[in-house]
């Protein structure tokens, strides 16, 4: 008998009751649940989800967030079934985009008909939002890569996080990157809705991660649907440029100037490398 299992880095020594239960509730399908205490900020995001997928016995695993509730009975049984349809399908998730450039910046970095989406998130001041868009009448839609507030992943022998990463970014990045190097293919599935309680913050953690991880897979980068056209160049550019701004005072700035290289590269004229300029001698 088939069974998923469910991994969950956590950062409170005791699980709420609640998420357990609420988990129980709505799985409809076999299950172990792998919780890993990172309550002492003992392990790095990849590091403990490595020692998930060490102790699983699942042919599914599943990773995620312990702040969301599931709004979807028998979500298990929806991973099976996507799964088991199509074994080229490595990686699920509820939301995701269909291109990723080679410049560092997070999954949602690209023009909005690009981003798939469903989820019930929380913002500050008490603020809730149903986020859904990208779907037209399919209930799968195939992406380059996803958010790991959830991500359901085929077992694979070998497929583990990187070793080489640390910190609590990007791990999402790692996976979906990881399973495209493969020949797999990744989906956002509409029928999983699931409740997120904080959002992300993007800081210099997650400045010097993304350089890490985009150097990482520089070789395989970018990715775009072979269906959907874009001008990635301008794109490059557009995420390029805000990266190397807002890393300013968070990562080396021999780093920051390598981008930058690569920018006038791609375009040679542009107000953008003036401002740059004024920006990075206001900052010495």
């Amino acid at each position: 008998m088939q069974m998923i299992s469910v991994i969950i880095c956590s950062r409170k020594k005791v699980i709420n009751e609640v998420f357990i239960t609420n988990i129980e509730n709505t799985i409809g399908y076999i299950y172990e649940l792998i919780i890993i205490d990172n309550s002492e900020n003992k392990y790095s995001i990849f590091e403990a989800y490595n020692l998930g997928i060490e102790k699983s016995t699942g042919d599914y695993w599943c990773f995620i967030h312990d702040d969301i509730l599931f709004h979807t009975v028998g979500w298990g049984e929806v991973v099976r079934s996507v799964f088991e349809q199509d074994n080229k399908i490595g990686l699920i998730g509820i939301a995701g985009a269909k291109l990723k450039t080679k410049m560092p910046s997070a999954w949602w970095d690209c023009p909005e008909q690009f981003k798939i989406i469903n989820i019930i998130q929380h913002f500050k001041f008490g603020k809730v939002k149903h986020l859904q868009q990208g779907w037209n009448e399919n209930n799968i839609e195939e992406v380059v890569v996803v958010d790991g507030v959830f991500m359901a992943a085929r077992r694979i022998d070998k497929m583990r996080f990187s070793d080489s990463l640390k910190g609590f970014h990007n791990y999402d990045l790692n996976l979906s990157f990881g399973y495209k190097k493969q020949g797999y293919r990744i989906v956002v599935n509409k029928e999983i809705l699931i409740e997120h309680f904080s959002k992300g913050v993007l800081n210099a953690s997650w400045c010097q991660s993304a350089v890490k991880i985009h150097d990482l897979y520089s070789e395989i980068l970018p990715f775009q649907l072979n269906n959907h056209s874009e001008n990635i160049r301008g794109l490059e550019f557009k995420n390029g440029s805000k990266f190397i701004t807002f890393s300013l005072g968070h990562i080396d700035r021999k780093v920051i100037m390598r981008y930058w290289v690569r920018l006038i590269g791609i375009k040679t004229i542009s107000k953008f490398h003036l401002k740059f300029l004024r920006i990075l001698f206001n900052k010495c």
